[in-house]
């Protein structure tokens, strides 16, 4: 996802102000205590996958939910000691602080969902280079690009919103900065040139194996980060996404290929989406980006 300072502000006013059980349910998703009804577009027994009239998997539609890409281990929780555990959802205090008046989970909660969101596995770095992902990731306020405005980039923006394919173009929507790719599809070779750019979003081409697309990425900028905690990435990074469409979800996959810095090829987690059948759902149309909040921001660290 996007990180826009702007909002991120907005949600630091809002964890100081509510109660932690506000707070927990929203930054963690708690189930109900009743029963959910099931999610529109989820995955059925039997249902066919749709498929265009030259037999490859249909991946048009709007891709709502499903979420994933955080791969996170669970939350925090302190011991006597004050040492962090990742046991629970959320920090909690000890009864001696209830009983005292002193347990204030909202002060740790931008900290705590940091630590969540850590996933549970990450690329290896070459030796070299952990300083500086280290320093990005404790300096990550002033040091992401998300938070200044710029884009996510690939593969850290993660599969679209909305689809629609041709016999020769996938069309990508995303809800994000109103962002689009168009990905040719029919097997041809890279662009000698444009896979030679330093851009975001590199030079994709993509081609079907059997029921998968598989889009080949080249020709990135070193700007980008695979992830916000410092993942940092060279102009020599290749990227394979596949996207799988199996009834009315599809899964999308990325593999990062960076020998420049990284020891082995990084699978990011993998995302499972969920088609919307609504023929009326549509995008709203996403505020641009007006980064304010940075020079303000007193803290360094995000988690």
């Amino acid at each position: 996802m996007t990180y826009r300072s702007i909002h991120f502000g907005a949600a630091l006013v809002i964890a100081a102000a509510v109660s932690f059980a506000s707070v927990h349910a929203a930054q963690y998703g708690d189930t109900p205590a009743a029963p959910a009804a099931p999610r529109a577009g989820a995955q059925q027994p039997n249902v066919p996958t749709p498929r265009t009239a030259d037999g490859h998997p249909d991946l048009s539609g709007m891709w709502n939910g499903g979420g994933g890409g955080g791969g996170g281990q669970g939350g925090v929780k302190p011991d006597e000691k004050g040492n962090i555990v990742q046991l629970t959802r959320a920090r909690l205090c000890a009864q001696s602080q209830i009983d005292a008046g002193e347990c204030h989970p909202g002060v740790n909660a931008e900290r705590d969902a940091g630590m969540n969101q850590r996933p549970a596995h990450q690329p290896m770095y070459k030796p070299e280079y952990w300083e500086r992902v280290q320093h990005l990731d404790r300096e990550g306020i002033q040091e992401d690009p998300a938070f200044h405005c710029k884009p996510a980039g690939v593969p850290r923006m993660g599969p679209p919103a909305k689809m629609v394919q041709t016999a020769t173009e996938l069309i990508m929507l995303y809800q994000q900065a109103n962002l689009f790719r168009i990905i040719p599809i029919d097997g041809r070779p890279h662009d000698p040139i444009k896979s030679q750019d330093t851009t975001w979003y590199g030079d994709a081409v993509g081609k079907w194996e059997g029921d998968t697309l598989v889009i080949d990425i080249v020709g990135f900028n070193d700007e980008g980060w695979l992830g916000w905690p410092g993942w940092l990435h060279s102009n020599n990074m290749h990227v394979v996404e596949k996207y799988t469409r199996s009834g009315n979800t599809v899964t999308w996959t990325a593999t990062v290929s960076d020998p420049d810095v990284l020891l082995e090829p990084f699978e990011m987690p993998a995302r499972t989406l969920r088609l919307n059948p609504d023929p009326k759902a549509t995008f709203i149309e996403d505020l641009p980006c007006e980064e304010r909040d940075a020079v303000h921001i007193v803290t360094h660290e995000r988690g």
